[in-house]
């Protein structure tokens, strides 16, 4: 019978997603072509080094690399950790996604290096490497390709006052440009500066659509690495002066001109003003007209992007609270001291997460310190859709995808040429209007948190302590999934809790990666696993993956946003995990698990797998049965088993603990002060309440409490509101207010010289539709000729009267002076 039990448990290790099982002694394996595998002899799999179960070569096969991102600009030399070659005899190569090769090397000591090559695209791209020149490729590892705009400061070279540069030869801005960088990033003496230009040519949207960087000229050769270069611009060639993007590198001088994937330092890309030629200089404002109508002739013959863009979110606070489907834009960021260089009157802009589904194009959403959303129809500085998506978009490498660079060619330099060199930006903002938000519907809010308590998407509440691995959410619409493991509070003397809270979090929609967040072995700090390997966050917090984009800005708290629009928020509250999940109106009737069955029916959200219905009231042992009920399945579990306390208590035993005794509300027995002191650390939160009662402490209870409070907040900000749009004002006029919500109102004036002919103002009303239409004004002369014939009319009757009633007068006193004596 044992050893039945044993042969179970080999075959059932080997067929979870967990590790596999321990080798045989004295086994010889390898990880050579074989990372991320987990059978035969030994493991090359990320888990294996919690389990000591890995092939001895695993970190000669399986690589690490520092630093492990940089600019997909390219240019950044890493080594290769825990890899020393002596004396070699052959050349080294690296390999990117399989197509693209760079040269390697070895240092004096030993030490692998690559360098990263120009990329069209941001995320994990996989590698390998050879160290035969190029005969095989054993070994591979993975790069992460950053935006230009995330690479920190350190890592590329700064045009000094970039404002300077980008508006060279118009009005006023002459002189010389100057560029600083840090020497230490590149080991030579002498460095030279070059010009590269960013195009995308053939027909777009067309299958010959290709974007390209071009090396064009140096503006310096050989000159000292001092991390300092100033210099007076010259009109360009002719031939050159079809490029307005792009950027400038910094490589050693021992490099021929242009040439490419070498270590190098590169500026941000930008508006190549100062490189442009002398019919720019010699009337700026006429060129940059003549460029904004050939942008308008050609996007009036582009397809409408508009019409799939996302609606934008009502009010600042939906913005920030809808998480899933929006972020925050890093060039007006309310929390960095919204710098909005581009929105004058917005205090923090958000982006669609996401771009749209055929032409990759991206929302943005700026908004006032009133939070109000800001509309182009009422500003410049309004909220501007994106024919490019500013972050790209998978598959990323072709037009308009191009991370960062098709946003420059289609959306930016067309707002030089419209809004900065000339006087043309109502061209710009009528070919890129604001959406308002009459459209928009928040996302649905779910959460779990404490020992644990979950609040569904329909608002139900419930409590469920049990341990072990459960489904908290499953969407058959995209195939989404979050599973979550559930575990005791050990206590400082060793003692367990008759509770439990959440310690791991897993999710994964689609055939996207699969991302775990669980708590580390540091308190208050959470470990994030891809794929079922530990990632670090010590050079990016962002990070662009399949199916999803992840931000860690924080040690405490992880943003995950999935490309159907659904977001997960995990954070540290106390010892456990506290989960909300961000699910757009497009899920509902289509979920399951412990956060309920979204449909805006609080009664069917306790559905147990079968489809049976426990009542909204039932007793919290039912409720119990309800959450074992949704136990994983080893099947499908998406949840990591690195060590062999998860492998011996999670991946042999049941996903449900049966053995478990929880403690139900109903059997806590207060102990008097305890509660006295929970009373008023708690309020009328029951939570919390509970969780003191249940754990005997304080903290656990307010990490309750905030959790719950936060939840609220949350609510309460993705409360729907109603808006009537956006309301013109009266042509020859102006109006007074860009609030269009429910109760805002809008008062009307007219230029000097016109008259109102119609409401002072109206007001949105809570059925979506304004209370008056806007008015007419018309030429004040019609109503002053109107106004004296009126009055001068009643000016000749009134004299008229007057005559009469004198000349009578007058009549009366001469017939009374003929009868007197």
């Amino acid at each position: 019978m044992k050893l039945l039990v044993l042969l179970w448990a080999l075959l059932l290790l080997g067929t979870a997603p967990g590790p596999g099982p321990r080798p045989a002694a004295g086994a010889r394996g390898s990880c050579s072509h074989r990372c991320g595998d987990r059978d035969e002899l030994c493991s090359c799999h990320p888990t294996c080094s919690g389990l000591s179960t890995c092939c001895s070569d695993f970190r000669d096969f399986c690589l690490e690399v520092s630093p492990y991102s940089g600019s997909m600009m390219g240019g950044k030399d890493f080594v290769v950790q825990h890899l020393n070659w002596f004396n070699p005899a052959d050349g080294v190569i690296c390999r990117f996604k399989e197509s693209i090769q760079t040269l390697g090397h070895v240092d004096s000591f030993g030490h692998v290096h690559c360098v990263s090559p120009l990329l069209y695209e941001t995320g994990r791209i996989p590698f390998t490497l050879s160290m035969d020149n190029g005969r095989s490729f054993p070994r591979s590892g993975t790069w992460l390709a950053v935006h230009p705009s995330k690479v920190s400061k350190t890592e590329k070279s700064e045009l000094v006052n970039e404002t300077r540069w980008q508006y060279y030869g118009t009005a006023g801005i002459t002189g010389n440009l100057s560029l600083i960088w840090e020497p230490s990033a590149l080991s030579t003496q002498f460095v030279t500066i070059e010009l590269w230009g960013y195009e995308e040519t053939g027909k777009p949207y067309s299958d010959n659509w290709a974007a390209k960087w071009s090396y064009l000229y140096p503006l310096a050769t050989s000159i000292p690495n001092s991390g300092f270069f100033t210099f007076t611009p010259k009109p360009a060639p002719q031939s050159y002066q079809r490029w307005e993007v792009g950027a400038l590198r910094i490589i050693n001088s021992k490099y021929y001109a242009g040439e490419k994937d070498v270590h190098a330092v590169w500026s941000n890309e930008h508006a190549l003003a100062w490189h442009l030629g002398e019919d720019f200089q010699a009337d700026p404002e006429a060129w940059a007209r003549a460029q904004c109508l050939a942008w308008e002739e050609l996007e009036d013959q582009l397809p409408n992007f508009l019409e799939e863009l996302p609606d934008c979110p009502c009010t600042l606070a939906q913005a920030r609270a809808d998480s899933g489907r929006f972020h925050t834009d890093y060039g007006c960021d309310i929390e960095h001291g919204s710098v909005c260089t581009y929105h004058p009157g917005a205090v923090h802009c958000v982006r669609s997460v996401q771009a749209s589904p055929q032409y990759a194009s991206g929302q943005q959403c700026c908004y006032t310190e009133a939070g109000t959303l800001l509309l182009t129809a009422d500003s410049t500085g309004g909220s501007t859709p994106d024919r490019g998506h500013d972050w790209g978009a998978p598959p990323f490498r072709t037009p308009p995808r191009v991370p960062g660079l098709s946003h420059w060619l289609y959306d930016v330099v067309s707002f030089y040429h419209c809004c900065l060199w000339a006087p043309e930006c109502s061209r710009y903002m009528r070919r890129r209007p604001s959406s308002d938000c009459r459209s928009y519907r928040p996302s649905r809010l779910a959460s779990a948190f404490g020992d644990p308590h979950f609040v569904t998407f329909d608002g139900a509440n419930f409590s469920f302590n049990g341990r072990g691995e459960y489904v908290l959410l499953e969407a058959t619409l995209t195939n989404l999934r979050v599973q979550g493991r559930a575990q005791p509070r050990t206590t400082s003397d060793g003692t367990q809790d008759r509770g439990t809270g959440l310690t791991a979090v897993a999710v994964q929609e689609g055939n996207s990666d699969v991302l775990e967040v669980r708590l580390a072995a540091r308190e208050g700090v959470l470990q994030v696993l891809l794929n079922q390997e530990v990632l670090s966050f010590t050079e990016q917090s962002w990070m662009d993956l399949k199916g999803m984009f992840l931000s860690a800005a924080a040690e405490d708290s992880v943003s995950i946003m999935l490309s159907s629009g659904a977001g997960l928020e995990v954070s540290v509250q106390g010892p456990f995990l506290s989960v909300t999940v961000l699910l757009p109106e497009k899920f509902l009737t289509h979920t399951q698990g412990l956060l309920g069955t979204l449909n805006d029916d609080p009664t069917d959200d306790f559905t147990l797998r079968d489809g049976k219905v426990l009542p909204p009231k039932a007793a919290s042992r039912e409720l119990f049965r309800f959450g074992a009920d949704w136990a994983v399945e080893n099947a499908s579990s998406l949840l990591t088993y690195d060590s062999w306390f998860l492998v011996n208590n999670f991946l042999y035993q049941s996903k449900h603990d049966h053995t478990f005794q929880p403690l139900f509300p109903e059997e806590t027995i207060p102990n008097p002060s305890l509660a006295a002191e929970a009373a008023e650390v708690c309020g009328d939160n029951q939570f919390c309440t509970f969780d003191v009662m249940a754990t005997g402490s304080l903290r656990v209870g307010n990490a309750t409490r905030t959790a719950h409070q936060w939840h609220q907040r949350r609510m309460q900000s993705l409360q729907p509101v109603t808006s009537c749009g956006w309301l013109a004002p009266p042509p020859n006029g102006r109006k007074e207010g860009i609030g269009y919500l429910s109760g805002s109102t809008v008062y009307f004036h007219c230029d000097s010289g016109y008259s109102l002919f119609g409401a002072e103002a109206s007001t949105c009303q809570a059925d979506g539709t304004w209370s008056r239409p806007s008015p007419m004004c018309q030429p004040a002369r019609s109503y002053t000729v109107l106004l004296s014939i009126v009055f001068g009319g009643l000016a000749l009757v009134a004299l008229v009267a007057l005559v009469y009633m004198l000349l009578r007068r007058r009549k009366g006193n001469v017939a009374s002076w003929g009868s007197q004596p």
